[in-house]
């Protein structure tokens, strides 16, 4: 925009003089990406668009290396593990010992996110990460290395994440346009399926040439090389300042009273803990699909099938950011999810075992993308530090639970039963659940007043 002023010309008529930008001043605020200007998407591949935005730019690139390093990384602990104490019960518990922190401290995770400036919590945390994958490395070189120790490094490690990922996520809606968000996440779930194929896939060949120590290192120095990007982050304080700490409970109440993302929860966990089979597989890869006894490739191919359908939904999410009517499009996504799982539990054909987690893992992609971004985009910032932490407890408390449901399910009955009964109790949750939680069914993207857009920073 421009002052108009107006001069005398020849002949006495009026014509405008030279426009004068307005001055600017130090104190004004940086101008947000326009929205009714964004460069076009791809209709076919992936929707990189987000990746034009700077900041944007390098909290994604930033985030790729040690995504990889940290499936390195659960690989080197399950393996060293092992080789101490050639318990299969221990790698179990190193588990729950890794999973006990990542649910108590992501609610004060997101907590401390919508207190403090999310740069420097990423610094903070990421720099904890990279400390603690160090003295992995360093205990794995020792002559007696301690299960004790790895146990305490992985727990103190999960703390720092827990922090880690609901900042990471309460940021993007403040780095790219509202109207990319859902596919800024999608570009997220891309990494993490190229993630989860490919860092066991990369631990296992290194495993055959050197020792686990160096697969710590690996992830040590990944998030060590990557801390420049987050310090080139701007900026990013919470944007509603009120002298106090945010409380997990305020949260927590602030939750009972939105249904939207009350819903998106509920439809989540009903997918989740119903749905979710990964702890059959090794009965299944064995008994159903003839592997051999201890694992085998049948077993890895089953561990891969979901990661192959959230790599393939990220590399063709093109299409994401045209679906105005997510709420739809969550409902839809967890009901084809439910009919994979049923699929897979009829099916004594591997290829078509894989086929069909393929299905479900691009079902579940396309469910997080929209869970994620209503997430970020339908509240205030001052909340969804708070909201993530929900959303990292959730994500990672729900499998575990399906873990513990499905192993007593097949116990009672058989893992066919477990899984065909799962995927239907998905598919009659997820009705049940949209039909009295209209909010989810109705949500249109379109009716949501872009929240906080003026503080976007490049």
């Amino acid at each position: 925009m421009f002052h108009h002023a107006w001069s005398t010309c020849k002949g006495g008529a009026a014509c405008p003089a030279r426009r004068v930008p307005p001055v600017s001043t130090p104190e004004a605020e940086p101008p947000a990406p326009q929205q009714a200007e964004l460069p076009p998407r791809n209709r076919f591949g992936p929707d990189l668009r987000p990746l034009r935005y700077p900041a944007y730019r390098r909290l994604f690139l930033g985030g790729i290396p040690p995504a990889v390093g940290s499936m390195i990384t659960t690989v080197a602990v399950q393996q060293q593990i092992f080789d101490i104490t050639g318990s299969n019960a221990l790698i179990g518990v190193a588990s729950l010992v890794a999973l006990v922190p990542l649910v108590a401290f992501g609610l004060l995770g997101g907590a401390i996110a919508d207190t403090y400036d999310r740069r420097k919590l990423l610094m903070i945390t990421s720099t904890g990460i990279a400390v603690c994958a160090l003295g992995l490395w360093i205990q794995a070189l020792a002559h007696s290395p301690s299960v004790v120790v790895i146990m305490a490094l992985m727990a103190v490690q999960q703390g720092f994440f827990a922090v880690n990922q609901p900042t990471r996520s309460a940021v993007i809606p403040r780095l790219v346009p509202t109207e990319l968000v859902p596919s800024a996440n999608a570009l997220g779930f891309t990494v993490f399926g190229f993630a989860v194929l490919g860092g066991p896939l990369l631990a296992g060949i290194l495993l055959s040439v050197t020792s686990v120590a160096w697969l710590y290192a690996i992830e040590a120095i990944a998030v060590f090389a990557v801390l420049y990007a987050i310090f080139r982050l701007p900026p990013l304080p919470p944007l509603e300042r009120t002298g106090k700490r945010a409380s997990v409970l305020d949260g927590l109440r602030f939750l009972r009273t939105q249904p939207l993302i009350l819903m998106t929860f509920v439809v989540d966990i009903i997918a989740m803990v119903a749905g979710m089979p990964r702890a059959l597989f090794p009965d299944m890869a064995e008994q159903t699909f003839g592997g051999q006894p201890g694992g085998g490739w049948q077993l890895g191919l089953l561990n891969a099938g979901m990661a192959i359908g959230t790599l393939l939904g990220g590399l063709t999410s093109g299409w994401l950011s045209r679906v105005t009517r997510q709420g739809v499009a969550i409902v839809l996504a967890i009901l084809l999810w439910g009919v994979a799982v049923i699929l897979f539990g009829t099916t004594s054909l591997l290829w078509l075992a894989v086929f069909y987690l393929a299905v479900g893992g691009w079902a579940d992609m396309v469910s997080a993308t929209y869970r994620s971004s209503i997430l970020q985009t339908a509240i205030s910032d001052s909340m969804r530090g708070r909201m993530q932490g929900v959303f990292t407890v959730v994500v990672a408390g729900g499998p575990r639970l399906a873990d513990l449901v499905h192993g007593l399910a097949a116990d009672a009955w058989s893992t066919s039963a477990a899984v065909i009964g799962g995927g239907v109790l998905v598919i009659v949750g997820t009705v049940i659940a949209a039909l009295l939680g209209r909010s989810l069914w109705r949500f249109d993207s379109r009716s949501v007043t872009p929240q906080n857009t003026v503080d976007r920073v490049e």
